[in-house]
C-alpha cells in the first residue's frame, strides 16, 4: 500500500526538465541560435516545428529533428505577416494537436552610425525584432491561454541592458523585448502561461560574424568577457530547455543572461 508521502511525491528534477509530450514552435529556428534551440528542445524530448521564411533550411532542420525520433513540420512563416503566423499555428495544431512552447528567435541587425540610419531601416528592424515578437506572442499566446498552459521564451540580448555601439535600432528593439516579456508575464502568468526571455551574450553567428571577426569590436567584446571567448550557440540550449520545462514553473517575467559574465564585468585586468 502506498503511503501518503508516496502519493504526494513531486516529479523528480530530472523528469521535470524533460519535454516529452510537449510541442514547440521556434520562430527563426533554422539558423544560428534558433537552429541550436530547435535541436536542443528536440534532444530534451519535444516535438519541434522550426519555422522561418525559406523552406529549404526549414526542411534541413526538420530532418535533423526527425532523426532524433521527434515529430516536426515544414511550414514557412514570416513574423512580419500575422496571417502566416496564424497559418503556422493552425497547421501545427492540426498535425501535432497543440502548441505548448513558443521560442521567439527571429531577428535582424545592421551596424550604422545613428545619424545615418534611414527611417525605413529603423522600422524594418523594430518590426522584426519587437513587433514580430509581439505578433507571435499574440497569435500563439491566445491558443495557450485557451488551453491554460504555455511556455513562451523570447530572445532578448545583452543590449537589452547595455548599449552596443552603432546598432541603435537593434539595441532599442531588444531593450523593448525585455520590457514586453515582463508585461506579458504579469498579464498571463495567473492563467498558466509563463513568459520569460534569454539574453544571449556574444555568440558568433551568420548575423554578426562581420561585426566580430578580426575587428576592434570583436577584441573589445573578448576583453570585457571574463571567459575570454565567444559563446557557442549550443550553450544556449540549456537555458531554453529549462525555461520551457516544468522545472521553471514558478519563473515568470525573468530575463536570463547567458553571456559568460559579460554583464557582470567591470575591470578584467
Amino acid at each position: 500500500m502506498k503511503s501518503l508521502m508516496d502519493t504526494d511525491r513531486q516529479p523528480s528534477l530530472a523528469s521535470s526538465l524533460r519535454l516529452d509530450g510537449r510541442v514547440a514552435v521556434v520562430l527563426g529556428g533554422t539558423t544560428g541560435i534558433g537552429r541550436a534551440l530547435s535541436l536542443g528542445l528536440a534532444d530534451a524530448g519535444a516535438d519541434v516545428v522550426p519555422s522561418a521564411r525559406r523552406l529549404e533550411p526549414i526542411a534541413e532542420v526538420a530532418s535533423e529533428i526527425e532523426r532524433r525520433k521527434r515529430r516536426s513540420l515544414r511550414v514557412p512563416s514570416d513574423v512580419g505577416q500575422r496571417a502566416s503566423l496564424e497559418a503556422l499555428l493552425d497547421e501545427t495544431v492540426r498535425a501535432l494537436g497543440k502548441v505548448d512552447i513558443l521560442i521567439n528567435c527571429a531577428g535582424k541587425t545592421k551596424r550604422r552610425p545613428s545619424l545615418e540610419v534611414p527611417e525605413e531601416e529603423w522600422n524594418d528592424i523594430l518590426d522584426t525584432n519587437l513587433t514580430g515578437t509581439f505578433r507571435a506572442c499574440q497569435v500563439f499566446g491566445r491558443h495557450m491561454l485557451e488551453r491554460g498552459y504555455g511556455r513562451i521564451v523570447n530572445v532578448a540580448s545583452i543590449s537589452s541592458f547595455v548599449a552596443l555601439y552603432e546598432v541603435t535600432a537593434y539595441s532599442a528593439s531588444k531593450a523593448a523585448v525585455a520590457s514586453l516579456t515582463k508585461s506579458l508575464a504579469i498579464e498571463w502568468g495567473a492563467r498558466g502561461v509563463t513568459v520569460n526571455a534569454i539574453a544571449p551574450g556574444v555568440f558568433r553567428t551568420e548575423l554578426n560574424r562581420d561585426l566580430l571577426d578580426g575587428t576592434e569590436r570583436g577584441r573589445e567584446f573578448l576583453v570585457r568577457n571574463p571567459m575570454k571567448r565567444f559563446g557557442k550557440v549550443e550553450e544556449l540550449s540549456g537555458a531554453a530547455v529549462f525555461l520551457a520545462s516544468d522545472a521553471a514553473s514558478y519563473i515568470n517575467g525573468e530575463i536570463l543572461a547567458v553571456d559568460g559574465g559579460f554583464l557582470a564585468s567591470g575591470v578584467n585586468q
